[in-house]
């Protein structure tokens, strides 16, 4: 018995409840509607009788019933919680005869309907019939005209409303489902290069020394000497396999430019913020680590504090310097450095380059990072980079999948 009891008000995996604890909210946010109902205890102020003893009887019955039926509407299954949300409307065409303050019941039910998987056009049907059948029994009731007007608009505008905010939910929900998935196979692709280096790495290095090892435990009584050779060739081989694992190591550790521009685009795109960009330059290792460093913490900058609604990460050769520039149409108005900025510009001048901020109040921020490249390097860039776009442009169909 107690089983079912905790069964009947646990949340169902697909309920409304459960969907925004997966988002992250508090499991009571839905329960701040409940606050309209105080029209329940507003509507006796245009009735002569007044809060009578019907009313009070009424009320104290019902609103109970009421709760309960709104509880199991937000933690029942989607596809059960429309007999929830009817069971709220016939309640209060059952007391509308006898208790006008009702008509509140009957605007929770239309707008409770919503949390059932229809499509728009069902769910303004639904609204329609529903509305019709009240208007006639508050018609043959002889209720005031205000009320036969106002309970269908309402409830029609309140639908609507709640319509668009669940479509704009759902609409967040794939988009997260979308960002994760694009990041779980990013992971597993990664995961499965680096099966490979290291196998190819490492395969043949510790065949290697294995074979050298056991000649040399064969040599040992026979050939001390030539067995010392062995082992000495076997720690140089380790000590080189040591080497390139460190090496191996290094290069997964860092970003490259092109990695980082994805996961800046899906950040930002996660934030309403469109992100225009081209394709990046071949730059030395440590120069394209650390651009990626200072692109990471610019586009988590846009994404946190900005306020934008577009970025535009540029690049510029300038002479024997590589220009990036990161833009937005915020709030702009930085006038001091945080530890995001301070980090950054470390970061440049360890690369012996140059940061500014352009930041004026109201119309966006424009971070510029210069920084050396040796000038053979940006020759063969800048000629690569002009035969592949004649006008210096990379276009959006010319840019690498990421």
């Amino acid at each position: 018995m107690n089983r079912r009891i905790a069964a009947f008000f646990l949340p169902a995996p697909d309920s409304l409840a459960a969907a925004a604890f997966r988002q992250g909210k508090s499991p009571w946010v839905h329960a701040v509607h409940l606050l309209w109902s105080f029209w329940l205890f507003v509507t006796p102020l245009w009735s002569s009788e007044g809060w009578n003893t019907r009313w009070l009887v009424c009320t104290l019955v019902s609103y109970p019933v009421f709760l309960l039926l709104y509880y199991k509407s937000v933690v029942a299954p989607r596809l059960t919680a429309r007999g929830y949300a009817l069971a709220m409307v016939l309640l209060s065409m059952v007391l509308v005869p006898w208790y006008p303050s009702g008509l509140t019941y009957f605007v929770y039910g239309c707008v409770m309907l919503r949390v059932c998987r229809m499509r728009f056009h069902s769910y303004l049907a639904w609204l329609t019939v529903l509305n019709a059948t009240l208007l006639l029994e508050t018609w043959l009731l002889q209720y005031p005209w205000q009320a036969i007007f106002t309970i269908p608009v309402t409830s029609f505008i309140v639908g609507i409303v709640i319509n668009a905010e669940r479509a704009n939910e759902e609409k967040d929900a794939q988009l997260q489902l979308s960002h994760d998935e694009v990041r779980r196979l990013a992971a597993t692709a990664e995961r499965e290069r680096i099966g490979r280096d290291l196998h190819d790495l490492l395969g043949h290095t510790l065949s290697l020394i294995t074979l050298k090892l056991e000649l040399s435990r064969k040599l040992f009584d026979r050939d001390s000497e030539a067995a010392r050779r062995e082992i000495e060739d076997a720690e140089k081989v380790a000590r080189h396999a040591l080497a390139e694992v460190r090496s191996a190591v290094t290069g997964i550790r860092t970003a490259d430019l092109a990695a980082e521009l994805a996961s800046a685009r899906l950040l930002l795109a996660s934030s309403m913020v469109h992100l225009d960009y081209g394709s990046p330059p071949a730059l030395p290792g440590e120069i394209e680590r650390g651009l990626s460093l200072v692109l990471r913490e610019a586009a988590t900058n846009i994404a946190r504090h900005a306020a934008a609604s577009r970025a535009r990460i540029e690049w510029v050769h300038e002479h024997a310097r590589m220009c990036m520039q990161v833009s937005d149409n915020g709030r702009g108005g930085i006038d001091s450095d945080g530890n995001g900025l301070s980090g950054m510009r470390e970061r440049v001048r360890a690369l012996g380059g140059t940061l500014t901020i352009d930041s004026p109040r109201g119309r966006g921020t424009c971070l510029k990072v210069s920084v050396p490249v040796p000038t053979l390097r940006l020759v063969e860039t800048s000629s690569a980079f002009t035969d592949a776009t004649p006008d210096h442009t990379a276009t959006a169909s010319e840019q690498p999948a990421a």
